[in-house]
């Protein structure tokens, strides 16, 4: 996930994405509880003191790094919400393009059971996005939701739509961004 700003040293950027890299590449071989700051920056291959410039401990930066995985999704989101009034495939598509181009990152902390920060954010985003959905058809003559509970809706969907997208990533996704968004907006939408 490349996170640019112009404001930002390219040196930060460089070094923040080695440390990203070392902690999802340690989460492939080890449980988080094995994972130390010595071992992020020995296979980040940068002095442990230069850790502590940009994160206090591990769980901070776990903290920041589902911080731009929120970011990033917006982007994606909202580079394309002129879609937003069309269709929902195009927009859900131009997600699971999002994860795909970054799958190691997202199978990584989506299927881990040890960390839950990344899904539970993932959650948060998802039910605003479900829920400014719900708002936009609300009124429709042809909303089937008008006797579903509004909160019940927006979990059953975050939910079901996070179950998809781990369970895609955990098969190696077996189907194209295009395909599976396409499959996921004609079941039937709460």
């Amino acid at each position: 996930m490349n996170k640019t700003t112009s404001r930002t040293d390219p040196r930060i950027l460089r070094t923040r994405q080695l440390l990203r890299n070392a902690v999802i590449e340690l989460l492939e071989e080890m449980d988080i509880e094995k994972i130390s700051v010595n071992r992020i920056a020995e296979r980040a291959k940068i002095n442990r003191v230069t850790f502590y410039l940009h994160y206090r401990d591990l769980p901070d930066m776990l903290e920041k790094m589902a911080d731009d995985m929120v970011e990033d999704i917006h982007q994606v989101v909202n580079n394309h919400s002129e879609l937003a009034d069309k269709e929902d495939w195009p927009l859900l598509e131009n997600l699971l393009k999002h994860i795909e181009e970054n799958a190691r990152f997202y199978k990584v902390i989506l299927t881990s059971r040890q960390i839950t920060i990344f899904t539970d954010r993932l959650f948060k985003l998802l039910s605003e996005m479900i829920a400014e959905r719900l708002e936009r058809k609300q009124g429709d003559p042809g909303d089937s939701s008008a006797n579903i509970q509004r909160e019940i809706a927006i979990w059953y969907g975050s939910a079901a739509l996070i179950g998809t997208i781990v369970a895609w990533l955990r098969k190696d996704m077996p189907y194209t961004p295009s395909y599976l968004a396409r499959q996921i907006t004609l079941l039937p939408s709460q």
